[in-house]
């Protein structure tokens, strides 16, 4: 079998459905990909299929099945990753206080050591949003 024909000839389903299952348990790119589904096909975790039951559907592991198995599992991992909504992080204080607040003074003893609650107070408080990066 030429290894540059197996590239390009369009894969079983199921083929793509093992590549799939395989990033989903561990998503990781193509070398750690592999070993992933070596370890799979090993243990026939996909649908009972053993390593004679993938070739059978297009899923090799010799080494001139590796450019066409490269390929599937560089697309299934490109969709992957599209699918993933990236998230970014915003810190956004808070509003002000719309009506003025009474301080009164408090006094400090001056010959007591500073507590850790006068060592952590901020002036304006923080607050931590999840919010989609194409916002």
């Amino acid at each position: 079998m030429d290894p540059r024909s197996a590239a390009t000839r369009a894969p079983d389903p199921d083929a793509i459905e093992f590549v799939r299952f395989c990033y989903r348990r561990r998503r990781v790119g193509w070398p750690e990909l592999y070993d992933e589904m070596c370890a799979v096909a090993g243990r026939a975790l996909f649908r009972g299929y053993d390593a004679d039951d993938l070739s059978g559907i297009g899923i090799g592991f010799t080494l001139f099945d590796m450019p066409g198995l490269a390929a599937i599992a560089a697309e299934i991992v490109s969709e992957e990753q599209a699918q993933r909504r990236p998230v970014r992080v915003v810190l956004a204080a808070e509003p002000p206080v719309t009506e003025p607040a009474v301080q009164e003074p408090v006094s400090v003893p001056v010959s007591s050591p500073p507590s850790l609650k006068d060592e952590r107070a901020f002036d304006v408080p923080i607050r931590l949003s999840l919010v989609p990066s194409g916002a």
